[in-house]
């Protein structure tokens, strides 16, 4: 008999809410390095995760420009990945290779 006041380990979650938690965490905190889009893995995510690093990298001596921009999209980017439903992020990012928001 369980007792319904003891304390156990939470519920594990499904390995697709951890990607996807991990994935929106990483777009919001690193995202403008691209570090989100390497996670994801596709060839296409690779791509633009170059492509926002790149602009990270080269924007920071102009005037900061490219990393405020690449923020502002990977903040977005992580806001979405993290209100979408299990099914369509599996759907858009897992199967999809979906590379932007």
């Amino acid at each position: 008999m369980s007792d319904p006041f003891s304390f156990g380990a939470p519920p594990a979650l499904p390995s697709n809410q951890k990607e996807k938690i991990a994935a929106g965490l990483l777009a919001i905190f690193l995202g403008a390095l691209g570090i989100h889009k390497f996670y994801l893995g596709g060839k296409q995510q690779r791509n633009a995760g170059i492509i926002m690093l790149l602009v990270t990298v080269v924007g920071s001596c102009f005037l900061f420009i490219g990393p405020i921009v690449m923020g502002i999209i990977a903040l977005i980017e992580g806001i979405v990945i993290l209100t979408k439903d299990d099914a369509s992020f599996h759907a858009e990012y897992g199967a999809g290779d979906k590379a932007w928001f």
